[in-house]
């Protein structure tokens, strides 16, 4: 996509791009009313001025839609799309590693109530094991400021290459 097709979208196919990066309908809305942005940079910039403010029930909204680590997406669309190109790496992943992830997120969701969710592109199986388990030790509150944080980097990888391919 290119940043003039973006501005010049309807709202609701803009929203719709966006909703790819985080589902998080306040967000979207933010982002989609302040158009037209000037560069790919503006909207990044401001997008991600946006996603500093994520808290708790943002993060709630975004992980309705994202899988677990090491499983595969549900679905055909963009953001199912996103998901498995961003967790490549897990196709490779040892058995031993693989295991070991799959019980962390079970661990997680017993911990914490919700998904593990970390930016997987760019990681290596191990090392997103590695992670988890270190992010296992976490309270509460600081746990929700990591993980919005994964977001916030998921989201930005998302929008880049959402006009990086057009």
């Amino acid at each position: 996509m290119r940043l003039d097709e973006f501005n010049e979208a309807d709202a609701a196919d803009a929203r719709a791009v966006v909703a790819v990066w985080a589902a998080i309908p306040v967000w979207v809305e933010a982002i989609v009313a302040a158009r037209p942005y000037s560069s790919v940079d503006a909207l990044a910039e401001a997008a991600a001025m946006l996603a500093a403010s994520w808290g708790r029930a943002d993060l709630d909204a975004a992980l309705a839609h994202h899988p677990r680590i090491g499983e595969k997406p549900a679905g055909s669309g963009a953001e199912a799309a996103a998901s498995r190109s961003e967790q490549a790496s897990m196709v490779d992943a040892d058995a031993s590693v693989a295991d070991r992830i799959a019980a962390g997120n079970r661990a997680y969701e017993e911990r914490f109530g919700r998904v593990f969710l970390i930016r997987a592109a760019g990681r290596a199986p191990d090392e997103m094991l590695t992670e988890l388990e270190r992010r296992l030790g976490n309270d509460d509150e600081s746990e929700v400021a990591e993980a919005c944080d994964q977001l916030a980097q998921i989201a930005m990888l998302r929008l880049r290459g959402a006009f990086a391919e057009g």
